[in-house]
């Protein structure tokens, strides 16, 4: 629904708005939670509105009384069984919103003209809301049914005490399986992608029985292969599982399907390896069930031909037969599917059933594995970055949920990076932190020689499987010789090494080229280059913790060094984000209530602020191991000093004056120098006049690698997870984000580039990292060293055991910004949309084309 209408609309299959409770049954309460003797007292808020709109004719009610109630959930579906011609270009997807006014739960639908304010994570479980205008929708060919839309909404800060003990006045609300107000038989997907199983559909039931073989007829994969084509029913399989993918949604609207999924399994006998395909409502009833290395016996299945666009995984065993002609379907229907989980103990040597077999690698055989190659890998995790999303596709609703991690093996100084996207296993995916033993299935090696920093790391395929602390036991792989060795080093790791991992942070990989040529060949010509002014429209298009890496061309004006303050927080209050009004000099300053309502379009005051964005370049590989520069055809890198060397890069078209001579910095014509900041002549001239100017060149607190404490896990992992649907209660009074100690010892930078029109300007973040005890050394490039040194860290001084003083370093780096003076430059922007109207704007590189 959209527009100001007031008629009613098609809607829901459940639900019933005049359904009134007054004399509930106490034990009728989410989670068998008694609800409090002081609710009886107080008249529910929730109750006068539906007795407000009860009596309007018009069905949409301007509320009189606003007052505050609680966000509990935000859960997301397929609209399905609904006309989609009522409304032009629908969403995909709606939402509906539990709230809590502290006597009851209400769950609510929200205008699909309001999904923005999910998209961009306002509004979210754990806050305040208050809503002053709703309406009813009807399901005309139901009696008496009708739920509660959500059309003029206010998102306010979120609360440190929320009660979830409150009931629900309509006990349809409570019903299992949890359904969808509107949508027929539709379900609740995960939140932020479609990957990961969500909701009480999704058993987890299926135990391993003993079965009684007598009177089964088995045949072999080989054996069916040949004949299926000329068979009408077929023999069991008896099969081991050696991988399972992901889940697939392929749920569309009009498309009356229960539970559309589809996975892949990969099994094996004796004779072959063949894909076996799961459907639609047997992947809730059995998807987490099924391990890899579990033997199964299947029976009532159908054959077809092999889909011929999917590649299958190679056997690990290089004996093993590849089956690619034909695929095994699994259904609850047509016929009906009968899957046994067969116990290991009933295993038979004559069934001659293939054993589990992995591909571990150590890190320091990863050097020599070639592009594409597919390995396992074991070890210690020491840095486990925040939840990222990425679109699937261009105006897409479907977005991909990653997260990039470092595993250390011993075996070398570099651990393993990995890229490990949600692999349906949300339990794992969405729990781990740094010093759990970890261990990731059928990774893909991804490696470029040729770029300057070496692009090498791991990304996750459709077959991968994690396993975490906890789920090692009776794994096949503890009794492989590289396992084990692997595992007996990670008991030796000391609470030392335990406070050097890191965990969070915004995390600049993979790296960018050393020339603009090399990176412009991987970018479509028509978003090649971005404007400046048409940075604001890329922000406020990105929903939550989406990242976009854009090219912008400009002048580098002016620097400001800021210091990391680990007592004072980096951002402010999210309702001054709320109140504040987007930051351009374009627009007022003044503050202003945030209210949304059905059918208005996002207003300017709703536009993300520039959330600091904290450049983190992770920049101590071996500390001060500089890499040669290379030169180009369309740019060239722009040289920089060393820090503690008058030495010149090689091939510079600049002279870059040593530390000894910061003097004529000081008393140059045309810029001006001040210890920790620097500002041109132009700058000066042009920065009164501007047509407008973006505020980007803050760090928020989210942005920031924080050291790990394992006494605060539970804290550290939800703050950089995904936003949750269902408000989880903290444990006791949590801690402030900004109170961990911070990874970096080097605050940021300040970075302004001019527009090459003079007109418009954009300040952005720039963190180096600065640390002798960076776990996130990487093949990441610097813009002290405009990207091409792999550090910034000065040698030590001899005998010292220090690394130089950190405001010494920073004037460095003031200093070789000061050298680009009137330089046209490309600078290569990483863009992340961190919720709640705050976005992140970094510095990852700097051109200078010819």
């Amino acid at each position: 629904m959209s527009g100001e209408s007031g008629q009613p609309q098609p809607g829901p299959s459940h639900a019933g708005l005049y359904l009134e409770h007054r004399e509930r049954d106490k034990a009728g309460v989410p989670g068998g939670v008694i609800r409090r003797a002081d609710s009886q007292r107080r008249r529910s808020w929730i109750q006068k509105v539906i007795e407000q709109i009860t009596g309007s004719p018009r069905q949409c009610v301007t509320l009189s009384e606003v007052v505050p109630v609680t966000v509990l959930a935000v859960q997301r579906y397929l609209l399905e069984d609904e006309p989609r011609d009522t409304v032009p270009k629908p969403p995909l997807y709606c939402y509906d919103v539990t709230i809590s006014d502290g006597v009851y739960q209400e769950k609510c639908y929200l205008d699909p003209s309001l999904n923005f304010l999910v998209y961009q994570n306002i509004l979210k479980v754990g806050i305040e809301m208050r809503i002053s205008r709703v309406s009813c929708l009807y399901n005309e060919k139901r009696l008496g049914q009708g739920i509660l839309c959500i059309d003029k909404v206010h998102c306010g800060e979120p609360l440190d005490v929320i009660s979830v003990e409150t009931p629900f006045r309509n006990r349809a609300h409570e019903e299992k399986p949890e359904r969808p107000l509107r949508g027929g038989k539709s379900h609740y997907l995960a939140l932020w992608n479609n990957e990961d199983p969500y909701g009480d559909i999704w058993k987890t039931n299926k135990q391993p029985e003993e079965f009684n073989f007598n009177n089964i007829k088995i045949i072999s994969l080989s054996h069916l292969e040949l004949t299926w084509n000329s068979r009408k029913n077929f023999p069991a399989l008896l099969v081991r599982v050696l991988h399972k993918s992901k889940l697939r949604y392929y749920g569309k609207p009009n498309k009356k399907m229960i539970e559309p999924y589809q996975t892949y399994l990969e099994v094996a006998d004796s004779s072959g390896m063949v894909s076996v395909i799961l459907w639609n409502t047997l992947c809730p009833e059995w998807y987490k069930s099924l391990r890899v290395g579990l033997i199964l016996l299947l029976q009532d299945y159908t054959v077809k031909k092999s889909y011929p666009l999917r590649i299958q995984p190679d056997p690990v065993d290089p004996q093993m037969k590849l089956i690619s002609t034909m695929e095994i379907c699994l259904n609850l229907r047509d016929p009906p599917t009968n899957i046994v989980i067969i116990p290991e103990k009933q295993l038979k040597s004559e069934w001659k059933l293939p054993k589990l077999i992995n591909r571990f690698i150590t890190r320091s055989e990863l050097d020599d594995m070639p592009e594409n190659s597919i390995c396992d890998v074991i070890g210690l995790l020491s840095f486990v970055g925040r939840v990222q999303r990425s679109k699937k596709k261009e105006n897409s609703e479907d977005f991909w949920s990653y997260r990039w991690i470092h595993i250390s093996d011993g075996t070398s100084e570099q651990p393993f990076i990995v890229q490990l996207f949600s692999t349906s296993q949300p339990e794992v995916f969405e729990n781990i932190y740094p010093m759990t033993y970890f261990v990731c299935t059928q990774l893909k090696v991804v490696r470029n020689n040729s770029q300057v920093p070496k692009l090498l790391y791991l990304t996750t395929t459709n077959e991968s499987r994690v396993l975490t602390t906890g789920g090692h036991r009776g794994q096949p792989y503890t009794y492989d010789p590289k396992a084990k060795k692997i595992i007996q080093w990670i008991k030796t790791k000391t609470n030392l090494e335990a406070k050097n991992t890191v965990i969070g942070g915004y995390y600049p990989y993979p790296p960018v080229p050393e020339t603009f040529s090399k990176y412009s060949r991987f970018i479509k010509a028509e978003s090649l280059l971005t404007t400046i002014s048409e940075v604001k429209k890329v922000i406020e298009d990105l929903q939550y913790r989406e990242q976009k890496r854009i090219a912008i061309q400009g002048i580098i004006t002016a620097i400001k060094y800021i210091p990391y303050n680990h007592s004072a927080g980096s951002a402010p209050a999210p309702e001054a984000f709320w109140n504040a009004s987007h930051p351009s000099t374009s627009q007022a300053a003044g503050k202003e209530d945030h209210c949304h309502e059905r059918g208005s379009k996002r207003s300017q005051d709703d536009r993300p602020m520039g959330s600091q964005h904290f450049q983190y370049t992770p920049m101590v590989l071996s500390l001060c191991a500089k890499r040669k520069i290379l030169q180009g055809p369309s740019a060239n890198p722009v040289p920089v000093p060393q820090p503690y060397s008058s030495a010149q890069m090689k091939g510079s078209k600049h002279n870059i004056p040593s530390r000894e001579s910061s003097t004529a910095y000081a008393t140059g014509k045309s810029r001006r120098i001040i210890n920790d900041r620097w500002e041109s002549r132009l700058w000066r001239d042009k920065k009164f006049s501007l047509r407008d100017h973006l505020h980007y060149g803050h760090v928020d607190p989210e942005s920031i690698p924080r050291k790990f404490i394992l006494e605060h896990e539970k804290f550290l992992t939800q703050q950089f997870n995904s936003q949750p649907a269902k408000y989880i209660p903290p444990e006791g009074k949590p801690p402030k984000l900004d109170e961990f100690q911070s990874a970096l010892s080097l605050g940021h930078f300040e970075v302004t580039i001019l527009g090459l029109n003079h007109e418009i300007a954009i300040d952005v973040a720039f963190l180096p990292m600065y640390s002798p005890e960076d776990v996130q050394a990487s093949q990441i490039d610097t813009f002290l060293t405009c990207m091409n040194f792999s550090c910034v860290c000065p040698p030590e001084a001899p005998g010292s055991g220090r690394l130089p003083d950190p405001k010494a370093l920073a004037g460095d780096i003031v200093k070789a910004a000061a050298d680009l003076d009137r330089v046209h430059i490309i600078g290569i922007l990483d863009i992340c949309n961190l919720g709640n109207n705050k976005v992140e704007v970094c510095l990852q590189k700097i051109y200078t084309p010819e």
